[in-house]
């Protein structure tokens, strides 16, 4: 129950009380024989993505800190728990600790980093949609442990499954309407119930291949959470935490133990779920925050572990009530010791990668990052990775298939390349997701509808250097019905190796098989004919990257506006 709600319950028992008894006790003695509450810590991380390793460039950095690795989260966890009593310690996570990930876990199937976390102290997780990028049967291999089914026990040990909890309450079997994992878990502490519901995001088959996501059903999120609140409740649970994937965003001055004007999906999902639940573990964001949104503690702990959100909360003993509840973002410096089984950890699977991983494959002239320029005020833009990848997914693809542009999810691209020697291992932390190139054809008049969605789903492709276009800030946006009536794209501005696009012909485009298959919301891309698949988009990029080096970053004048183009 939320504190209001105990604030309420408690005025009117003491009404009560006094009518029924004419007096209450109030002496400091009496006061003092009343049960003090039990002091229970949530240790709390989201969006790990296999960091096992300190990220590189500013994935590496927070609030002007080296931070990450989790030979330190181990250790910080640790004091933390220390600093608390550890048996009235819980540590959570809300999704997306794997997926996504650089090579030292991602070439073992992620198993690295279950076992990681699990040696960490995690007790609970949410799902994300990251966890179902190789699909639900893999989720489960993943919870419950036994070799892979295709690469076996990679590393020649068996594979022994998550030492802790998967929770995943609005992700159904499509055929059973049973949840795919367990929805909830009540942890006792001291007598008192605290129960964890955990979910993801109800847009997940938007951002995740169809084949993660076959035969799932996915559901509202704070319909969920509120039926499991009530189903809880029932159960005697009064003190209820939320672990969800899902998130938002505070404005730029904000810090990382700031609330500053709120924004994005949390803000709904809050605001519409039920009183009684207490706190909300959220992220998919990969942002910092710590609000209260409707009079529930709300979090999150950025990215890739460098911060722990350390949440205290006050459970009256008699009622199972949050009395209080409280947070602080914690960075997770690289000023402590490191934890000795995690670096072991680490070092076990270094051996067992081998030589691959250091194999340099190109060198880059400067720094290119996947940071996107501003466009219309917001970061629409083009970014200098995005489309030396875009790049490389057409020199891999003009001649075999006779592909004359190529387009790239920004959500692709998951790190920078610092200046100098690009390893195998950086390259894959750059594009991790081993998705196929397809080369398919679509009419200039579709081409024009898929640039009209990204104003739709908020989502830049990045361009091949062949594609050139203009936008006009003042052009309608279409809808997700009918992205193509939308007007922000000048129409005769498209232009493929430097000749406009003629609606009515047909043109050879790249896109990984994510984004053929519609994902990211680009439905227009599932128009295309003659789809041919080609090699994994990392074989292309370090392709392009030992080709081409020294590589530098592309110049961003794909994408140009009516400000800088004036109308004829």
């Amino acid at each position: 129950m939320s504190t209001t709600g105990m604030r309420r319950a408690a005025v009117g028992l003491t009404a009560l009380a006094v009518a029924a008894f004419g007096a209450v006790a109030t002496s400091p003695e009496q006061a003092d024989a009343r049960p003090k509450p039990v002091d229970v810590t949530l240790l709390a991380l989201n969006d790990f993505h296999g960091n096992l390793e300190p990220p590189s460039g500013s994935s590496g950095t927070i609030a002007g800190q080296a931070a990450g690795g989790v030979e330190y989260l181990a250790t910080h966890l640790a004091e933390l728990r220390a600093a608390a009593k550890k048996k009235n310690t819980i540590t959570v996570a809300a999704g997306d600790l794997i997926g996504a990930s650089p090579l030292l876990s991602a070439a073992f199937h992620d198993e690295p980093t279950i076992e990681a976390l699990s040696m960490a102290g995690l007790d609970y997780a949410s799902v994300g949609n990251h966890e179902f990028d190789e699909g639900a049967a893999e989720l489960l291999r993943i919870q419950n442990g036994g070799c892979h089914p295709v690469d076996g026990c990679a590393d020649g040990t068996p594979y022994r499954g998550a030492g802790f909890k998967y929770l995943s309450a609005n992700a159904f079997k499509t055929a059973t309407g049973k949840p795919l994992l367990a929805p909830y878990a009540i942890h006792k502490v001291q007598g008192v119930k605290v129960g964890f519901i955990g979910m993801t995001l109800e847009g997940t088959p938007q951002i995740v291949s169809q084949q993660g996501v076959a035969g799932l059903t996915f559901a509202d999120e704070a319909d969920t959470a509120n039926r499991y609140a009530r189903e809880l409740r029932r159960k005697g649970v009064e003190t209820i935490v939320v672990l969800l994937h899902e998130g938002g965003a505070q404005a730029s001055t904000g810090g990382i133990n700031d609330c500053v004007g709120m924004t994005g999906p949390i803000v709904d999902i809050a605001n519409r779920m039920d009183p009684s639940i207490d706190v909300v573990v959220s992220g998919h964001t990969h942002q910092a925050y710590n609000c209260d949104i409707n009079g529930k503690l709300v979090t999150s702990a950025s990215s890739f572990g460098r911060l722990v959100t350390d949440i205290d909360l006050k459970i009256d003993r008699r009622s199972g009530d949050v009395v209080s509840a409280a947070a602080n973002n914690v960075v997770v410096t690289r000023d402590v010791a490191k934890d000795p089984k995690q670096t072991a950890l680490i070092n076990h699977y270094k051996t067992v990668l081998g030589p691959v991983a250091g194999r340099q494959v190109g060198v880059t002239s400067q720094a290119i990052t996947r940071s996107q320029e501003t466009l219309f005020g917001t970061s629409l833009g083009e970014s200098p990775l995005g489309n030396l990848i875009a790049d490389a997914q057409l020199a891999a693809t003009d001649d075999e298939e006779g592909a004359v542009a190529a387009l790239m999810n920004p959500g692709g691209v998951r790190a920078d390349l610092d200046a100098g020697p690009v390893t195998y291992e950086e390259a894959f932390t750059v594009q991790p997701f081993a998705n196929n190139l397809v080369t398919l054809d679509l009419t200039g008049a579709q081409l024009y509808c898929v640039l009209e969605q990204q104003f739709v789903t908020n989502r830049t492709l990045y361009p091949s250097s062949t594609v050139g276009y203009v936008v006009d800030p003042n052009g309608t946006t279409g809808t997700v019905a009918d992205p193509c009536a939308g007007t922000r794209v000048v129409r005769g501005s498209l232009t493929l190796g430097g000749t406009a696009v003629d609606t009515a012909a047909t043109y050879r485009v790249t896109v990984n098989n994510f984004l053929a298959g519609g994902g990211d919301g680009f439905s227009a891309l599932t128009g295309g004919t003659n789809q041919v698949t080609g090699q994994i988009d990392l074989d292309a990029f370090v392709a392009y990257l030992t080709a081409q080096s020294p590589v530098s970053a592309p110049t961003l004048d794909r994408i140009r506006t009516t400000a800088e183009v004036p109308a004829a």
